[in-house]
């Protein structure tokens, strides 16, 4: 559905599923707004789709949404917004710029999540790079609010792509937030690299890595992140994979996860959990996770998604903390990526914790 507001500016307005509040077990958890947007729908000359990753800025009260474009629709970009719970309006569309000023050409990015710099004016941004017949590196890259370049975080040694180690193919960088009030830079491997083994299956997990590193790129922690097995065995034979999708800093070495499984014939599994790096091995110098014996991060369940009963979990990406709700519990909000698809949705959910 769209809406014409001020000359030359085009507002897409969603449409809004009701949701009946639903608590986890727990009642720490309720599901108070579920949202969705039209497939293909068109705003300022993009198509709108394969939103991965979101961020709200407290400061200014405006929302900002990355897509996953790899620049073969149109070029890779960002979208802002207004959300008030119920009601998400795009704003305005730029395109993510090259160091030289120019768009990125189709295949050469992979967006996939996207926080502002809480010191500064502008963003960062994930790329996944890609493992195909040309090796590119995944990235993390500031912008200045216009999609300009500003600089790239230096990557560690162990999160390039190289013949034999490295990360897989689409189990790279996704997850990105800052830290320690905005000194410290916390990226979440998708999936396990490939000298640290298998990626998940239906028989066990694998350990994928999270890192620290300073705003200027010193490493100055890496550690193993557990993720759980594949919760169902596809009936058609068909393809099913878990990975961390985002990860949020929550207070002091606590981060929020989010896992996102997809099994073909059955469908999708959200989980976010809760995990605590205190206790945990630092790997950054450990070359494989499956040589050496190592403590992972500590996670606990937080939210289950089925628990809360959406009218569909779809493929689930992006996750930010959103303001204060009227009764005084804290959003969270997530947002999922339809791949471009119409047999898929751009769902936003509200969640309330208190």
């Amino acid at each position: 559905m769209m809406k014409t507001c001020a000359p030359g500016v085009l507002l897409a307005t969603s449409l809004l599923v009701a949701a009946q509040p639903a608590a986890a077990d727990d009642g720490q958890v309720e599901l108070v707004g579920e949202t969705t947007l039209p497939h293909a729908m068109q705003f300022n000359g993009t198509t709108v789709g394969g939103l991965s990753g979101l961020d709200y800025d407290p400061r200014t009260g405006q929302w900002v949404v990355i897509s996953d474009d790899r620049s073969e629709q149109h070029p890779a970009r960002y979208y802002t917004a207004d959300f008030d719970g119920t009601r998400f309006e795009l704003t305005g569309t730029r395109p993510l710029l090259r160091p030289d000023g120019t768009t990125y050409p189709a295949g050469s990015v992979d967006p996939e999540d996207i926080r502002w710099d809480p010191l500064a004016q502008g963003f960062w941004w994930t790329s996944e790079g890609d493992r195909g017949e040309q090796l590119i590196d995944p990235s993390i890259r500031s912008a200045d609010t216009d999609g300009s370049f500003t600089h790239d975080l230096p990557l560690p040694a162990n999160l390039r792509m190289a013949p034999t180690t490295g990360p897989k193919r689409n189990e790279a960088l996704e997850g990105l937030t800052f830290a320690a009030g905005g000194t410290e830079v916390v990226t979440a491997m998708e999936g396990p690299l490939l000298q640290d083994g298998e990626s998940p299956t239906t028989e066990h997990g694998a350990l994928s890595r999270l890192t620290t590193q300073s705003r200027t790129g010193s490493v100055l922690a890496q550690h193993a992140y557990p993720l759980d097995p594949v919760f169902a065995a596809s009936p058609t034979g068909g393809h099913a994979n878990n990975g961390a999708t985002a990860v949020l800093a929550d207070h002091g070495d606590q981060y929020l996860v989010l896992e996102r499984a997809f099994v073909s014939g059955v469908g999708n599994s959200i989980r976010i959990y809760r995990v605590d790096t205190r206790a945990a091995t630092d790997v950054q110098h450990v070359e494989s996770l499956t040589s050496t014996a190592v403590q992972p991060a500590r996670k606990e369940l937080l939210i289950d998604l089925a628990d809360l009963a959406p009218s569909t979990i779809d493929n689930i990406e992006g996750m930010t903390w959103g303001p204060r709700l009227p009764d005084g519990r804290r959003s969270l909000v997530l947002i999922s990526d339809d791949n471009f698809s119409p047999d898929q949705t751009t769902q936003i959910l509200t969640l309330a914790m208190k």
